[in-house]
């Protein structure tokens, strides 16, 4: 049942006609039907999972029953949307949704295609919860990599198109509207036979490495390093103007998350006025360098310190009152100060020196020994200069005495101080710090935009933010960057989550909650704390062997 209510929600929302116009393998199977089919093989897949150990059968009857159930619901839609006007209510349920749930067929058969679906979806389901964990394993990343290499192929062929024997292997993967089945059937392949490889050889080479003199590892980590640098440098000429303008948007995310993460991450400070440091960061680039203002008109280099040094300011001047509060009260607390930023923006009384609502306009571009920054190639360099330089100042404080004392804190605070911890210093040191990389990204970005407006700073940047570090992975510094690109840069790359980006947030914080509460690439110590039990069954059973 809840798999039945979940598909019609997808359904009725729009989901299923809107992306259904993307192919992911063409003229076979689009989007829109994906959806429907891994909500139903995941829902038939829980229900197996559910009844293990109660004997194979039961396991398999209990697959195919949820998936029949799933699917009965969207029958059970159709049936009702022919004969009574649903869509003066539900203005999604229209006769495309149904034409697309039924394949096209009309009645009976159309009833029986979805059923037929569902029946085939526990089936697929239940025959992968019982075959071996290696299989399934292979089965899984090999169909994940066909549907993601579909999804992104508006990525990937202007990346190929430049490049002679790459072009032509692209020109073979895609058809005009998504892949070829020669070249999904390749993929799967591919990624099979690497997977079952590196399944086999992997540990042996992390063993290898582990037993090659210090000397080799450095060495190794530095040309990894330049290696990846290299890469980075070149990158945005290698993805043309709309990539890289994605690319922008991700990277000042990052750096709004990397800022966010040594406050909430680090520090266990639940931060939900984060955007105010952003806003202060913008406003005060926009008041020292728009001609339009006239009062000072700095050049960005003159402004950036002012702009970063106001928002560790800002950061001090918040956590003083907020010392004693924990948890809810001081989300709350730090809530109500950034909406206190927005409104002060917003009023009469500041206009005069913010412009108020109409913003502050002609803001001028960085400027690099007389070589104006302006496209999206530009700026990207400024990003990631910006990046590196926040993550260099989070590793080394993460390992640091402070950094040290800033988890002791998110763990227990009164232990913390019984330990000697001034809990006072503490705080204010990780508020500060999380606003002065919050107020660098703000100061980039009015740069990048040449504008500035109060519209742009509402709650749902720190909201975003905060998605983007759970997803991603508490107190994770590669989190950080892997949440930008899961939650910021695949929206922008396929516009048909675009209208449905909150519900695609909410979707993926529940099932990170559920499946890998720990995130897509935890801390170390957070990834142990949260897998505790399972470690000690382990160990255990270990013993018990032994």
């Amino acid at each position: 049942m809840i798999g039945g209510i979940s598909a019609l929600a997808i359904a009725l929302v729009g989901m299923v006609e809107s992306f259904n116009k993307r192919y992911i393998v063409a003229d076979v199977i689009t989007m829109g039907i994906v959806l429907i089919l891994v909500v139903t093989v995941l829902i038939a897949y829980h229900a197996a999972k559910r009844t293990a150990g109660t004997g194979n059968l039961k396991i398999f009857l209990n697959a195919v029953t949820a998936s029949l159930v799933t699917s009965g619901f969207l029958a059970l839609l159709v049936m009702i949307g022919h004969v009574i006007n649903i869509r003066a209510v539900m203005i999604n349920a229209s006769p495309a949704l149904y034409k697309i749930l039924t394949a096209g067929f009309e009645g009976a058969g159309g009833i029986f295609i979805i059923l037929l679906g569902g029946l085939i979806c526990g089936i697929v389901a239940g025959a992968l919860y019982l075959i071996p964990e290696f299989i399934r394993r292979v089965t899984i990343i090999c169909v994940s990599s066909v549907l993601m290499v579909g999804l992104l192929q508006d990525l990937i062929r202007p990346v190929l198109a430049p490049w002679g024997v790459l072009s032509v292997i692209s020109d073979w993967l895609y058809t005009q509207n998504g892949l070829s089945i020669s070249g999904s059937i390749a993929i799967a392949v591919i990624i099979g036979i690497i997977y079952v490889i590196w399944a086999k050889k992997g540990e042996g080479v992390k063993k290898g490495y582990t037993r090659l003199p210090g000397g080799t590892q450095r060495n190794i980590k530095i040309a990894s390093f330049f290696i990846l640098a290299i890469f980075l440098i070149v990158l945005p000429h290698l993805l043309g103007l709309f990539l890289s303008e994605v690319l922008t948007i991700v990277g000042l995310f990052i750096l709004l998350g990397l800022g966010l993460n040594i406050v909430v991450g680090y520090a266990g400070l639940l931060d939900l006025g984060y955007v105010a440091f952003f806003a202060i960061g913008a406003y005060t680039t926009a008041i020292l360098t728009s001609p339009e203002l006239g009062f000072f008109s700095l050049t960005f280099w003159q402004a950036l310190p002012f702009a970063v040094m106001f928002g560790i300011l800002s950061g001090v001047l918040l956590g003083i009152p907020v010392l004693k509060m924990r948890g809810d009260y001081l989300a709350i607390a730090t809530l109500g100060f950034g909406e206190i930023i927005r409104i002060l923006v917003l009023s009469d009384f500041l206009k005069p020196w913010l412009g108020g609502a109409q913003g502050v306009g002609r803001i001028p571009n960085p400027v690099i020994a007389g070589y104006q920054m302006v496209e999206p190639q530009h700026i990207y360099y400024l990003i990631l200069a910006g990046c590196m330089l926040v993550v260099f100042i989070s590793i080394r404080l993460r390992d640091s005495r402070l950094g040290r004392a800033w988890m002791a804190m998110r763990e227990d605070e009164d232990v913390a101080q019984a330990m000697g911890i001034n809990l006072v210093a503490t705080k204010l040191l990780a508020f500060a710090t999380g606003a002065g990389f919050s107020a660098l990204s703000g100061a980039i970005f009015v740069t990048k935009i040449g504008s500035v407006y109060p519209h742009s700073f509402n709650v749902m940047i720190s909201i975003n933010v905060i998605c983007l570090i759970i997803v991603g992975g508490i107190g994770s510094i590669p989190g950080v960057i892997v949440g930008a690109a899961a939650l910021v840069g695949l929206p922008e790359l396929l516009r048909e989550f675009a209208e449905y980006r909150f519900l695609v947030y909410g979707a993926a914080l529940v099932a990170m909650m559920i499946l890998r509460p720990e995130g897509l690439w935890p801390e170390a110590r957070h990834k142990l704390e949260l897998h505790k039990e399972e470690n000690d069954v382990a160990e255990a059973e270990t013993a018990t062997a032994t």
